[in-house]
């Protein structure tokens, strides 16, 4: 269990350039899997078929991660960029990156003692990207408009705690793959045929999603998410959404949609039987795949199961790893024997 997760958010993949984590995926379950496949928004979908080909139940996690990409070359031989997702420029300032996976750079920021306001809310437009390059010419050569940028950070583990960029959604992916190898390792089948979807471009909208779910047209889904914690040491309790170390984190509504009832009561009984420690989503704010499959078709009813991270959409997210693997026992134990 977790073997994959230090790979995957090492891994480069802002939205709509998965193709790293992807392929990486894709090597890992080639083989463990009844079908494997990828459609035009680059989603990969694997199945395993399940002793009861009545229904068909779907696990979803997205593969891209925030980021950002070029949007300026300045005469200085620096860089502007604009964020792919929601990432608050004021952590980004100081922080390294990559561009296109191979050249390192820095972010600027102003000395302390130099800063007239300090209070003031950071804008990317006064954000600058620096490699060393001397001018507009030599910068031009070797990064173009449109390239993409990721922080620049490593995976680690220390005192029961991970520490990484992209735990929204490395972490679901993670969990996915482990849930097809447990079977593969087993030989043993879910209840019902069970579509494992790693998806494209939920940061920028809830992209990918939806055309998968149009094709299979699953029964029921479930969506894998690293969901933000909240418990930030300077923030009150009433703050909190989740709090790292309690156990998964079941959603009962957030932005754009409430949760089928019936699904989320069943994740909470299988939870219970399980004794495994949850916990709610106390703030709504945010979206995921769920809202995207509830406008698909008919509407596909889904549950929401996340681990719950520290510092989410950051250069370095905090989980702790009895979280990671109460979530996996639990979603596994909804695919073996699914309740829905």
């Amino acid at each position: 269990m977790r073997k994959y997760l230090k790979d995957l958010t090492n891994l480069p993949g802002i939205s709509s350039r998965e193709e790293k984590i992807r392929e990486y995926i894709k090597s890992k379950v080639a083989n463990k899997v009844d079908e494997i496949t990828e459609d035009n928004m680059g989603n990969l979908l694997c199945l395993i078929k399940g002793k009861d080909s009545s229904k068909k139940l779907m696990l979803d996690a997205h593969m891209d991660e925030v980021g950002f990409m070029i949007t300026k070359i300045n005469e200085d031989g620096t860089f502007g960029i604009s964020p792919v997702g929601g990432v608050d420029p004021r952590v980004v300032k100081s922080q390294r990156l990559k561009i296109e996976e191979k050249i390192s750079a820095v972010v600027n920021s102003t000395p302390i003692h130099l800063e007239k306001e300090i209070d003031k809310v950071e804008q990317y437009e006064s954000i600058k990207v620096y490699v060393g390059f001397s001018n507009k010419e030599e910068a031009s050569k070797k990064v173009h408009l449109g390239d993409m940028v990721t922080f620049d950070t490593t995976y680690y583990e220390a005192n029961n705690y991970a520490v990484a960029k992209a735990f929204d959604d490395r972490v679901g992916c993670s969990i996915m793959m482990d849930v097809i190898d447990y079977f593969f390792e087993k030989g043993e089948k879910p209840l019902y045929d069970t579509y494992f979807n790693f998806a494209t471009q939920e940061e920028t909208g809830l992209r990918g999603t939806g055309t998968v779910a149009s094709k299979i047209q699953p029964n029921f889904a479930i969506v894998l998410e690293g969901t933000t914690a909240g418990d930030n040491p300077e923030n009150t309790q009433d703050k909190w959404a989740t709090h790292i170390g309690n156990g998964p984190v079941l959603t009962f509504m957030h932005s754009g949609l409430v949760l089928n009832q019936e699904i989320f009561e069943k994740i909470v009984d299988t939870a219970k039987k399980l004794g495994i420690n949850f916990q709610y989503k106390r703030r709504t704010a945010g979206g995921t795949d769920a809202a995207r499959l509830a406008k698909t078709l008919y509407g596909i009813p889904a549950g929401v199961i996340s681990v719950p991270c520290r510092y989410i959409h950051s250069p370095q997210s905090i989980m702790h790893l009895q979280d990671y693997e109460l979530t996996y026992q639990l979603v596994k134990q909804l695919v073996v024997n699914t309740p829905f």
